[in-house]
């Protein structure tokens, strides 16, 4: 490693326009931070302690929160602490850490919602072989799959990006990105560029069968009334969390790549944010009120209450 970079420390520059309004960012950030922690922890306690919650699309929903945690971890306390000091740095292992969390949680989450499109594929289009094919095994499967793909395809991005020597310690976000580090390498970075083109080849893949799967669920639906009712209750909120999150990951990635640094800061803050702020948030709360079974145990207290 010595022989590859000689930066010890990277600056990250996505909060300069945030001076006199730290306590203010500090404070939202908190509260938000603070959200994310409550509405994932409940819904996995919920259907960890809930045994009627032991099905598939509950077990997928529990690891799609455990994840939003583990991604969230690798941002927020970061974050917060830069928010209160006057040099927003990061050290060079601390920023490889920190890309490797944030997008091996990203990675996660998309494997995951694709696992979660099956599922609804399998208990609308083929409901006598549902049980038969959607096994416990199967989803242990799938989770460990989702989780052990995000964590090889990310150590051979960090692996890849760690040997570059670099000629700029400056990353133009407020968290650390294996491709904003690339960018700063003053040698050849073909390899990465077909590591990065390979993987978004695969995702893109991933997102086509989703879609190829919601237009043969959408097709059966029509067909009866209450095929109509089990895809507004479990498959309107997946289509839902699976589109934002398409969406605001597209932006991180074309940003990224392709973006400008004409681009106002604030604008490209919005951008850089998306992923890391709504969907910890917007999976628990729109799977917690639309799904009927969690929305009851949620609310059973609440209900013993009055």
């Amino acid at each position: 490693m010595e022989n590859s970079s000689h930066v010890k420390v990277f600056t990250l520059s996505g909060l300069n326009g945030t001076r006199g309004n730290n306590y203010l960012y500090f404070s939202l950030t908190l509260m938000v931070y603070m959200l994310i922690l409550f509405v994932n922890l409940t819904v996995i306690f919920t259907i960890l302690l809930e045994r009627a919650l032991h099905e598939p699309m509950y077990l997928f929903l529990c690891n799609l929160c455990m994840n939003g945690l583990y991604g969230a971890a690798g941002f927020y306390p970061k974050f917060l602490s830069d928010l209160l000091s006057d040099v927003y740095m990061i050290s060079y292992e601390g920023c490889f850490i920190q890309a490797f969390v944030i997008y091996t949680a990203v990675k996660c989450d998309f494997l995951t919602l694709a696992a979660m499109a099956y599922d609804r594929y399998v208990a609308i289009c083929k409901p006598l072989e549902y049980h038969s094919i959607m096994t416990i095994q199967l989803v242990i499967k799938l989770i460990i799959f989702s989780w052990f793909f995000s964590f090889f395809t990310m150590s051979l991005s960090v692996g890849l990006a760690s040997r570059l020597p670099l000629c700029g310690s400056h990353i133009d976000k407020f968290y650390c990105e294996n491709w904003s580090i690339v960018k700063l390498s003053c040698e050849s970075t073909i390899y990465n560029n077909i590591n990065g083109t390979i993987i978004i080849f695969m995702f893109f893949v991933t997102v086509i069968c989703i879609i190829c799967s919601y237009i043969k669920l959408i097709i059966v639906c029509t067909k009866s009334r209450d095929d109509r009712v089990k895809f507004m209750q479990t498959c309107l909120p997946h289509v839902l969390t699976l589109t934002n999150f398409t969406v605001t990951l597209l932006f991180d990635t074309m940003y990224s790549r392709y973006g400008s640094k004409d681009v106002p800061q604030a604008i490209r803050n919005f951008f850089a944010l998306q992923f890391i702020i709504i969907p910890p948030i917007f999976n628990p709360l729109i799977y917690g009120l639309k799904l009927t079974e969690v929305r009851k145990r949620l609310l059973r207290p609440c209900l013993r209450g009055l």
